[in-house]
């Protein structure tokens, strides 16, 4: 399983970003082979984002080889827990107090 903690650098989270844009949603999906978000999504003033799959991509922007979607959990305690640990907006973080 994944460390969460080694995705560090936001500027690769903006370049996963970046591509999203670019390609449109399911385009990026596709290409990486990750499945739409039902609950948590990384929100900007320019739109929302499938955590999961932009933790992903920045991942592998950060150390040179993409996670697959099944190396690694989108859920508060995995990819959307790390992205919103760097400062990113993710929707349905706030969950935690619920213990969902």
């Amino acid at each position: 399983m994944v460390s969460y903690s080694r995705l560090t650098d936001r500027g690769a989270v903006e370049r996963a970003i970046g591509e999203f844009e670019r390609l449109g949603r399911d385009s990026f999906l596709h290409e990486h082979d990750f499945g739409k978000a039902r609950e948590y999504f990384l929100v900007t003033d320019r739109g929302s984002f499938d955590s999961k799959a932009i933790f992903g991509v920045a991942y592998g922007y950060q150390h040179g080889e993409q996670l697959t979607s099944n190396e690694f959990h989108g859920g508060r305690r995995g990819a959307a827990g790390r992205l919103a640990e760097l400062g990113f907006v993710i929707t349905g973080i706030n969950d935690f107090d619920r213990g969902e």
